[in-house]
């Protein structure tokens, strides 16, 4: 009986994590499931909010060197 019960127990420490492994490796799970809760959380940007977006960074930007050329000014 031992031994029997040693064989069973060997074979489901290892069934086990390699079952869970195939199932959480699935292609096709990952696409439905993963990839679709992917979308719903950050759905894809549309290009009006990219060109925003860069619009606001440019005018950051002008804003930042403006502000560097009447310190370095005031400096001189």
């Amino acid at each position: 009986m031992g031994v029997k019960l040693e064989v069973f127990r060997m074979t489901l420490y290892l069934t086990f994590p390699v079952a869970m492994f195939w199932i959480a490796n699935q292609a096709e799970w990952f696409e439905d499931t993963v990839i679709q809760r992917k979308r719903e959380l950050w759905p894809p940007e549309k290009e009006d909010q990219r060109q925003e977006l860069e619009e606001f960074k440019e005018r950051i930007r002008k804003q930042r060197e403006e502000k560097l050329l009447r310190s370095a000014q005031q400096r001189s």
